[in-house]
């Protein structure tokens, strides 16, 4: 699986995902950071197109990078590569509609709770 590094390089994966209604499968609207349980999760049609885990990093950064006052599950946030909870996302790419998906597993004390965003187009894309 391809490592991206750059902001660069995720914005030319970006410019590749059509501008298109969402989706009809299970993993329905995700602007923001939606929670999706494994079994609503369609493995079948969905492609791992890259990683933006840096291999090098045991344990990545929590730390979050909103520069214009977003939160974390604002739709508008922008993906900060080096900063939670992007350090942590692979890149998926839907068969059926070709919608390019952030996917990241939170891990809580007593639960897993993995979680999906839309890297659509227009979405702010920072190093």
């Amino acid at each position: 699986m391809k490592q991206i590094t750059t902001a660069t390089e995720l914005r030319a994966l970006q410019a590749v995902s059509p501008a298109q209604p969402h989706c009809t499968c299970s993993v329905g609207p995700c602007a923001g950071w939606t929670s999706l349980t494994e079994e609503r999760w369609p493995a079948a049609q969905m492609l791992a197109v890259a990683t933006l885990r840096d291999p090098e990093l045991y344990e990545p950064t929590f730390e979050e990078r909103h520069p214009n006052g977003t939160r974390y599950d604002s739709p508008d946030a922008p993906v900060a590569l080096k900063f939670f909870p992007y350090n942590r996302c692979e890149l998926y790419r839907c068969d059926r509609c070709q919608r390019q998906l952030l996917r990241y597993t939170e891990f809580g004390g007593y639960y897993v709770d993995h979680r999906v965003r839309e890297l659509a187009p227009g979405t702010g894309i920072l190093d």
